[in-house]
């Protein structure tokens, strides 16, 4: 009897680890990483360089496509000293280094004369940002993929008091993690 208890013993002490480093071979850890495509745009679309993949964020539902593209604007990097108040519409996105690229759009839906960009808390790369407004006139500015540190910057004006729908941009965080935040001023 005791003989068969210890071989009872012995055989479970040698099965169960080898049951669980076959669990252990059979278990398959799946990591759900951010999917990467390559930036779409719309025919007629200005700049004319090889775009970066992205990470696509859901974008809200906007009411205009693109139908024509101005003329591209380059981006100056003109610095605003302060930020005029009141402002008709302010969006933040907030970028980490980790997902590299990505394409976010902002809904807008009201009428200024002028868009400023800020960035904060770090700094970012920005590829374009793209300002499509209610009769789908769409406007590109161009930042030519360049790193802008923080602050407060001009990204267009629009003297005559339009409205924009949507803005589109493609940016990365070149710290942890920063902000990009569009006020419409008007």
């Amino acid at each position: 009897m005791r003989n068969a208890f210890v071989i009872a013993l012995l055989t479970a002490v040698t099965i169960i680890p080898a049951d669980a480093a076959v669990r252990v071979t059979r278990t398959r850890v799946t990591r759900h990483g951010v999917t990467r495509v390559h930036v779409t745009v719309h025919p007629g679309f200005p700049i004319r360089r090889t775009l970066p993949e992205v990470v696509v964020r859901p974008a809200p539902v906007f009411r205009v496509a693109p139908r024509v593209y101005l003329a591209p604007v380059v981006f100056t990097a003109a610095v605003v000293a302060t930020v005029p108040t009141p402002h008709a519409w302010r969006g933040t996105e907030t970028l980490e280094r980790e997902d590299g690229w990505t394409d976010f759009t902002m809904n807008v839906d009201h009428r200024g004369d002028r868009m400023l960009l800020e960035i904060g808390p770090g700094a970012a790369q920005i590829s374009f940002a793209e300002v499509v407004f209610e009769n789908g006139e769409t406007q590109v500015v161009d930042f030519n993929d360049h790193v802008h540190a923080r602050g407060t910057y001009s990204l267009l004006d629009f003297r005559d008091g339009r409205k924009v729908d949507h803005v589109r941009v493609v940016a990365k965080a070149d710290s942890a993690a920063t902000d990009i935040t569009l006020r419409l001023i008007g």
